[in-house]
This record gives C-alpha cells, structure tokens and sequence, in this order.
C-alpha cells in the first residue's frame, strides 16, 4: 500500500439533488490523475429520511434507489444506476471502492409491535430504573415497496435488542427488550455502549447474523467493492465483523481491505479492538486527529515534537488510516471537531508526505463545504501531487522542538527527482537545519507550496538551513519538481 491514498468523496451538506453519483463518475479520471488510489463512498442504501438521507439512518439495505420508498425512488445521492455506473467508472480509472457499511441501528420501520421491555439508564446501561413495561416499539420492517425482490427477510422485535423511543407513551428512553442482553464485546462507555440510536441490531440472534451474511453477499456480486469503511464498531460485538468479513472474503474469493470507525481518542482502546476483532481491519486513527486539533487550538503552547506520541500510525502504522477531518467532525455535527483552518495544510503534510499510514483525505477539505462558507485547504491539491509522484525514501525525523518540526524523505531510484524536506510550525517562523545525504550535495531546493521564493541551497553533506513561516509548512523539493507542481496545480 506504499503511498496509496483514500478519499472520502462526501460531506455531510451534499445537495439533495439526487447528482452526487453522477458527479463521482464525471470525476473519476481526474481524481486519478490527482493521486487518489481509492474513495470511500457514502452510505448508498435507501435510509428512513428518504431523499434527505446522508445514509446512516438505515431503512433498507438492498434498496440502492431503485423502489418508492421513504417518499422517493433515488437516494439523495442518485438511483441504483448511477450508483453502480459511479463504480464502474471509479474502478476503469484504477481506483478501488470502500463502500460505508452502516449495520449498528436501523430506523424508519413500517409496523410497531407490542414488545415487552425494561428501561436502563442513560449513561449506565446495566442499570434498570424501570421492569415490565411492554412498550410499541417501531421493529416491524416489512418494506413493501421493494415487494420481496433480492430477499424477502423481514426484520422484526426478534432481532433487536433496544430501542430509545416508546410509540405508546410517546416517550423517549434506553429500553432493553425481554430476552435479550447487551452485547458486552462493545465500548465501556456508558458502561456498555451497545446501544447507539435507532432499534439496535441483535448480533447474538442467529438469524439476524445469517440475514446480514446474506445481504452481504448480495452487496457483493451487485456492486463488486474492494473493501469496506464499517460505521460505529464500537457499538457492535467484535466477534460479529471478525465472523462477518472471514465470510465477505471467503465469499468474494479475494482480499477486502476494511477500516473501522472505532471513535475514541483513547490508543489503548483501539489497540484492543485490533486485538479482539483478530486485526481483520484496520481503524481510524482517531487519537492523531485530536492531537491536530489541540495543537491548532493551543495558541502555540501544544508540544509539536510529540504530535505522534499517542497515535495509531505510531505504534500500529499496518493498521492506520490517518484523517483531518470527516464528516462528522465537520461544524454542525455531533463530533464537531473540525480542524481550523490554518493548521490543516500542516495536519495534512503529516499524514501526507510521511511514509507510514493510509491517509485520508475529506472532500470538505478537498472541495469546500459550501454549506458553511468553507474553502478547500490551501495547498492540499500539491501535497497529493508531491505524495504521489516524490515522497518516496528513507524517512528521517526532526521532532526535536515542542513548535518547529520537520522530517526529510530521501528519494529512491525507481521515483526520478524525488526526495523533500518538510518543515512546519505551530507558533512563529524559525529556521531548521535538516540533512538530506550526499545525494543531494550543493543542490537547491524550492518550496513547493510557494511561501518562499529564494531556494534553499544545500551543502557537501546535503544539509541545509531551511526556512519556515509562522503558523505554517513549506515542502522544499528539487526544481524540476517545483516547476512540475508550479505548472499543474492551482494554489
């Protein structure tokens, strides 16, 4: 996976104009072009808010906008066809598809049932505070306007374990369903994190894991993905997704790569779901993107040098997606963690231009989140150039100052001009001397993101004094590829 890179290609504020497929497809041979390697795409199932659905409210899973359902045929982001044509043209232009697996919670049911029932509390889920309740829950999903084509599996109360709102007195809460138990493979949070939103999938009913293998498997032969961005795991059973993707590549013959959603700024707590769940995926690195947002928000007092201390590209770097931001980080939503502006194209030279980790970029970050006002990152189109094309070599640190940090990459013989000394700041400007080998002896490099206009000129030992402005980064490359990156990218 050496220099692959992921895309998230949407935010949460999309036009509810039913064209985000066909624009996937439309802009697939320039996202190639651009260094993108593979695109996670948003959830493509039919979800309870219809054509104003981002997908994470899961109505039905085999409707990929095809049936009149929820008040709509296509999904907010298109029909089935435009779907599958997105894909299609995604995988002619040599990039692979992760499609968003939402398996947590389902919503919008067509029927309520008479379910007896508890109620936990709120933030302590083993805790009962009322028994013997019988509640209406909405369980019932018969999905009539699909009338049974692909599976004629309903879903019922068997097959969940909870739901947080009572259609009898209409009243809002945790209620456990008779029978049934909290997954205890889940997040302590809450004491048990079971239970998320929606009425909560029963990984421990048998019936329930046998219809989710086969929709699986459908999902398979009709889009053909490459792998797989799995939603909340931290509320699913981890035996459920270690079972679950055995079955997805013993079914599809091939390997799927998977990166799970565990959101936590806790290492430790992802270090042990890799362990639990077998390393059958890889995760999110969650803890980094918090470490970007305090030291953009710590007024130059956050301790640059040890950015990476707590990270998952740190000590599992085979098992780390790295990210600025995403959608639900993004202003608005119920994680808002949203990078601020002048340190993102810092946070993302570092997932970048390094050499370890799967990095991740946001299409709110790449496009603008027009919703908000937002303009894409400054610089972000060149740092994916200059990954793709010449970040390639040996990797030596410079993570000796708690605001003035950098890293140099060496270049390689099969990457012609490759190579690049990276330097940044999180308070004033300063000057750093970085060696790059006697490779680079007495050449001059230039500042590919285009803060400095004088070269840096190296020495016999290929060392340098390079320069960088406040609350800034600059790449410094060799000439042929600064003029390559002058040429092809819009600053």
């Amino acid at each position: 996976m050496e220099n692959k890179t992921l895309m998230q290609y949407f935010e949460w504020y999309l036009p509810e104009n039913g064209l985000h497929w066909q624009r996937c497809e439309a802009q697939a041979k320039t996202l190639r072009e651009a260094g993108i390697d593979a695109v996670w795409l948003p959830p493509a199932y039919k979800g309870a808010g219809g054509a104003k659905s981002v997908g994470y409210d899961v109505y039905d899973t085999y409707d990929l906008g095809e049936f009149d359902q929820k008040g709509t045929v296509r999904t907010k982001y298109g029909t089935r066809e435009d779907y599958l044509n997105a894909v299609k043209a995604l995988k002619a232009a040599g990039i692979k598809v992760l499609t968003d697996i939402v398996l947590n919670q389902m919503m919008g049911a067509d029927e309520t049932e008479e379910v007896a029932a508890e109620e936990n509390a709120q933030h302590n889920r083993e805790l009962e505070v009322q028994e013997n309740l019988t509640i209406s829950a909405w369980t019932k999903f018969t999905f009539p306007g699909r009338k049974g084509k692909y599976s004629d599996f309903c879903w019922s109360a068997g097959n969940f374990s909870g739901t947080d709102w009572d259609e009898k007195t209409r009243k809002g809460g945790i209620f456990k369903f008779e029978g049934k138990e909290w997954s205890r493979q889940t997040d302590t949070e809450n004491v048990n994190y079971d239970y998320l939103m929606g009425v909560d999938l029963d990984m421990n009913a048998p019936q329930t894991v046998q219809a989710l293998e086969n929709w699986g498997k459908w999902y398979l032969d009709t889009v053909g993905m490459d792998g797989f961005r799995l939603d909340a795991v931290k509320h699913i059973s981890h035996d459920f997704y270690e079972y679950w993707l055995k079955q997805m590549r013993a079914y599809a013959g091939r390997d799927l790569f998977a990166v799970g959603e565990y959101w936590s700024p806790d290492l430790q707590r992802l270090l042990k779901y890799l362990e639990e769940v077998g390393d059958s995926m890889s995760l999110f690195d969650v803890p980094l993107h918090f470490a970007f947002l305090s030291a953009a928000t710590s007024n130059g007092n956050f301790d640059m040098g040890s950015i990476f201390r707590d990270s998952l590209v740190k000590v599992r770097p085979d098992r780390a997606v790295t990210f600025v931001d995403n959608h639900d980080t993004q202003p608005g939503q119920a994680l808002v963690s949203f990078i601020p502006a002048w340190f993102k194209p810092i946070a993302y030279a570092l997932i970048l231009l390094r050499a370890d980790g799967i990095p991740c970029v946001f299409y709110g970050d790449y496009y603008g989140i027009p919703h908000d006002g937002i303009a894409p990152v400054s610089g972000l189109r060149a740092l994916l150039k200059l990954r793709k094309d010449w970040a390639y070599g040996e990797q030596r640190d410079y993570f000796d100052d708690s605001s003035l940090v950098g890293f140099v990459r060496l270049g390689d013989e099969e990457h012609p001009n490759s190579g690049m000394a990276v330097l940044m700041t999180d308070s004033v400007a300063g000057k750093k001397r970085m060696e790059m080998g006697s490779r680079f002896a007495g050449a001059a490099l230039y500042d590919a993101l285009g803060r400095f206009s004088e070269p840096v000129i190296l020495d016999e030992d290929g060392a340098g004094e390079f320069p960088v402005q406040g609350g800034s980064v600059s790449v410094w490359v060799l000439e042929p590829v600064y003029r390559a990156i002058c040429t092809q990218i819009e600053f």
